[in-house]
């Protein structure tokens, strides 16, 4: 692709002393930054329809689609930050400068972004306060009008490297404009700035839980764009598997229930970021120091607990640790009869959003579509067990599937019951498929009725993104996944569904964004080497032959033995020329799927640009 020109409003950030502070304490620095990105920056940018082209170490270049969406971006930002450095020293609080210009910038093939309207972000932030953000004259008409909060012009400015002067003004975040007389028929001037006057910050911490629901500031207020003085909500947290303490292993399977289901519905808040069941499971048994998991994952949240259930009750004990200090900021025990198992997932986020004091939305509590009766409940639970197993096997899935078929006689109207059995079928229909059965039907059939029974059944909207996936209709599958995403964005799943859609659909810079989300909400998922390998497709696709290599090699370390994996591997070492290694790979694919041909290939992978030229190059028979 040829380079080409626009306008665009590019945002440029960094932190204030950055080196000072990694030289002081590096990995502590890099951990509370890498926690912001994932829990603030990179929610917020996205909030805002941006665009990260470039990341500079300890800072970004953002592109937006307009100059009001990337001060709406900074504002919430630096806001946060306010709240979040109250009661840090000074020497260690995370400061950011930023700069917004409107401008000419150059794309490039490969997605960068260049020339004058870039430098001249990237100088507004390297004049810009601590804390401040810092606007050229073409972005500050933009919003001019818009602004309550207190603006100095800094004039006519010299900026480094750039031939022209450029009048800049300095927000003052935190700082309310000036109130207009009464006689007064235009906004009043920016003030000049003083060069005594030291920036002021305030701050007013917002906590507001009132009878279970919270207003959620980044998804609920106006979109224009004024100054707020209050935090960001923004929620980030790993929800670990909750002990069983019935003394019974046999029931490990309801505890990990009631795991999976707080963790859904906390990741239903919007603005949060919830890591996944898959990777979180992946520390079950094991004795974990709170720190140590929140520096992995990059939450600032560990909320972790045991369940205890007897013939009619089940106890539920929760405790939440800030993973940064490792203090305990609250616990709780909830009592409930199994039939109220629901409402007692309810009481817990509910509690939760109380004991953090933060602005959240409660998910809508008590479902009409979730089952009142106990034993189906708790025959779901027993289903979802199964096929969550590391390696499905045929037992197991029929075992599922006839767990879920009694859980839907006692309760036709279970929605989770029926979503989960059209999993199990859509499974079937991959693996071991039954010609007397209409799978149609029975996946996206099934999977529909459990969305129109209860919207928000998340895992309804997967199955049906994978079937069609699979079944060659990919517009379709983008349009499930999109529509689960609405109802829960931290379902990471559904990044993974999405993106294999987009491989069909051969957006190959969105499936890397999507993989990328996916990996970063489940880091340690057991799947995470097929993430690899559709991420090797991607730059397969995009003629990026090193980087697909690259991604092919992590996925098989990582676990993906699949003939697509060698056959891409493959494939990406041919267009190299690199045959000896080329063949290498093929042989192993060809030792997984010994019918593998290109006539057979193209009826079971996507149809990638270089994938079946690189085989054939490699060796790969047409037929």
């Amino acid at each position: 692709m040829a380079e080409t020109r626009k306008i665009a409003a590019i945002l440029a950030a960094d932190v204030v002393g950055f080196s000072r502070m990694a030289s002081a304490d590096e990995d502590r620095t890099l951990a509370r930054l890498r926690a912001l990105r994932v829990d603030l920056i990179d929610p917020t940018i996205a909030g805002q329809n941006g665009h990260v082209f470039k990341r500079t170490g300890d800072g970004a270049l953002v592109e937006f689609r307009s100059v009001v969406e990337a001060v709406r971006c900074a504002i919430t930002i630096q806001n946060a930050m306010i709240e979040r450095n109250v009661g840090t020293p000074a020497d260690q609080r995370i400061e950011f400068r930023i700069g917004i210009h409107l401008g000419d910038v150059v794309e490039e093939s490969d997605g960068d972004l260049m020339g004058d309207g870039v430098n001249i972000a990237a100088r507004l932030e390297g004049i810009a306060a601590p804390g401040a953000i810092c606007l050229s004259e073409d972005a500050y008409r933009q919003v001019s009008g818009r602004l309550d909060m207190e603006v100095t012009d800094l004039g006519p400015t010299q900026l480094k490297n750039i031939a022209r002067h450029i009048r800049a003004y300095s927000l003052q975040v935190g700082v309310p404009a000036q109130a207009k007389p009464a006689t007064q028929s235009r906004p009043p001037e920016p003030k000049k700035r003083s060069m005594l006057v030291p920036l002021v910050a305030g701050i007013v911490i917002l906590v507001m839980v009132a009878a279970g629901a919270w207003y959620l500031l980044a998804g609920n207020r106006s979109a224009s764009v004024v100054a707020s003085n209050a935090p960001a909500a923004h929620l980030s947290i790993v929800v670990l598997p909750f002990k069983n303490l019935s003394g019974d292993p046999a029931q490990d399977y309801f505890a990990d229930g009631i795991t999976e289901n707080i963790t859904t519905e906390l990741s239903r808040i919007r603005n949060s970021f919830v890591i996944s069941r898959e990777t979180a499971f992946t520390f079950k048994g094991k004795g974990v120091d709170a720190r140590e998991v929140g520096k992995e994952l990059g939450v600032r949240y560990v909320l972790e607990g045991s369940v205890q259930r007897d013939q009619s009750r089940v106890r539920v004990n929760a405790q939440l640790i800030d993973a940064e200090t490792g203090a305990h900021l609250g616990s709780d025990r909830f009592d409930e009869d199994i039939a109220d198992l629901f409402k007692l997932q309810d009481q817990v986020v509910a509690r939760l959003a109380n004991t953090l004091g933060r602005e959240l939305v409660l998910a809508e509590a008590e479902k009409a579509a979730r089952s009142k009766n106990p034993d189906a409940v708790d025959l779901t639970m027993r289903g979802r067990a199964l096929m969550m197993q590391p390696t499905m096997t045929k037992d197991a899935l029929d075992a599922a599937l006839s767990l879920f078929d009694q859980a839907l006689k006692i309760d036709p109207n279970d929605a989770d019951a029926l979503a989960r059995e059209a999993g199990a079928y859509k499974d079937q229909f991959f693996g071991w498929r039954n010609p007397a059965i209409d799978y149609e039907a029975k996946v996206l059939g099934q999977a529909d009725r459990a969305i129109s029974l209860a919207p928000d059944n998340v895992a309804a909207y997967a199955v049906k993104s994978n079937f069609y996936t699979l079944t060659g209709r990919p517009s379709e599958a983008l349009g499930a996944a999109d529509a689960g995403l609405v109802v829960n964005p931290n379902y990471a799943d559904l990044y993974a569904k999405r993106a294999y859609a987009e491989i069909s659909l051969r957006r190959f810079e969105q499936v890397k964004s999507d993989l990328q989300r996916a990996m970063q909400l489940s880091p340690r998922d057991p799947g995470i080497g097929w993430l690899h390998a559709a991420w090797g497709m991607a730059e397969l696709g995009l003629g990026h032959f090193d980087a697909a290599i690259d991604e092919y090699k992590k996925g098989i370390d990582l676990g993906c033995h699949v003939f697509y994996a060698y056959a891409g591997l493959a494939a990406a070492y041919a267009m190299e020329d690199r045959l000896f290694e080329a063949r290498d790979a093929l042989a192993e694919a060809r030792r997984v799927t010994p019918e593998l041909t290109v006539k057979w290939m193209r009826n079971h992978i996507w149809n990638v640009p270089n994938f079946f030229d690189g085989v054939g190059k490699a060796g790969l028979p047409y037929e």
